[in-house]
């Protein structure tokens, strides 16, 4: 029970679709079911203007990869879906202010781990989302094989590929707009590169609809991607030998946006800890250090690691799991819950 299920497919696009769909048809559906009425849980959407949106992007996500579309009209003809709500799974942070998650995420440099640099988070989010989770491994004909920890259903989440590039994702609150590049597209484009040159690019081409923190571990290092609808800011500090981040915006050109956006869940509490427990540069802290960290308490239950509270917008989100990835040795340690009740279990790309 503290293993996430986990599914293989490989192929062409559509034939990867196909393969999810075969083989998570009830995670997908069950996940299209419930994901307005978690979406109305912070903001009030209806069917139509959500259904509407979710039409508009098939337009801008047809001009960004013609294939992921492909994997998606595989995945609704395989689970028995239609492909408009697959597609919902993907723009539903389009329709809610506050994006879907609060985390707080690191990426450290190789330096006094072996020959691994580690990019990790805490997941905070609605616990409903548990039982459409999975591990998936996507071998597609021609790309990068990429494992991920993600709802059934999502073109992409968080995880690393066979490249050496991991990847974590936090809300950013700043400006958005509800039509554009579905934000997953962009992951899984971020998946196809090799570089964190690559990477950058994947974001920078894509007519972006929300803002978003993407916090990676490249063969390049440690860096961070500010992620707003005008530019990527990209943050990288290799003397300190890594870069944190929570959920506000730490660049010094983006900073002014911090005024204009509500706090997410206590962020710069758990950014001032995060960094005090890392110790950047004195301190190079190992597998296990992360996870202690990740486990921290410090202003329970609104803490680094997150428990159910009365905050009346998001006292309902707890880490729902937890993810140390090291790319290049090709595994990731998730706990299935919050770290602090539940071990951390590996996955590994072979």
């Amino acid at each position: 029970m503290n293993r996430y299920r986990e599914i293989e497919v490989a192929g062409s696009p559509r034939e990867l679709g196909r393969q999810i769909g075969e083989a998570a048809g009830e995670e997908i559906r069950g996940f299209c079911e419930v994901a307005l009425t978690l979406v109305n849980k912070a903001v009030r959407v209806s069917p139509a203007s959500a259904e509407a949106v979710a039409a508009k992007a098939f337009e801008y996500a047809e001009r960004y990869s013609p294939d992921m579309v492909e994997e998606l009209k595989g995945m609704a003809e395989a689970s028995r879906v239609p492909v408009e709500k697959i597609m919902l799974l993907q723009v539903r942070n389009q329709l809610q202010p506050e994006g879907d998650a609060g985390c707080t995420s690191l990426a450290l440099n190789a330096r006094g781990r072996g020959s691994s640099g580690i990019v990790a988070q805490n997941w905070d989010n609605d616990p409903e989302l548990h039982p459409f989770t999975v591990v998936l491994t996507r071998r597609p004909a021609g790309k990068p094989a990429v494992m991920t920890v993600t709802q059934a259903g999502l073109i992409a989440y968080i995880g690393f590929n066979e490249a050496g590039i991991g990847l974590c994702l936090n809300t950013l609150p700043a400006p958005s707009r509800t039509i554009g590049v579905p934000h997953y597209f962009t992951v899984r484009g971020i998946y196809e590169a090799s570089s964190l040159d690559e990477a950058v690019e994947a974001v920078r081409r894509a007519e972006r609809a929300i803002p978003a923190n993407i916090m990676l571990s490249t063969p390049q290092g440690a860096a961070d991607l500010e992620v707003t609808l005008e530019s990527v800011h990209v943050l990288r500090d290799d003397a300190a030998g890594g870069v944190t981040h929570a959920n506000h915006c730490r660049h010094p050109e983006l900073a002014a946006i911090n005024g204009e956006f509500p706090e997410l869940i206590q962020s710069h509490d758990r950014q001032r800890r995060m960094d005090q427990l890392l110790d950047l540069p004195q301190r190079s802290p190992d597998l296990e250090e992360v996870k202690k960290l990740l486990r921290d308490h410090e202003g329970y239950p609104r803490s680094i690691c997150r428990h159910t509270n009365d905050d009346p917008k998001t006292g309902f989100w707890e880490t729902v799991f937890s993810v140390i990835i090291e790319p290049q040795s090709r595994r990731m340690h998730v706990s299935r819950g919050t770290p602090c009740q539940h071990p951390y279990e590996m996955y590994a790309l072979s």
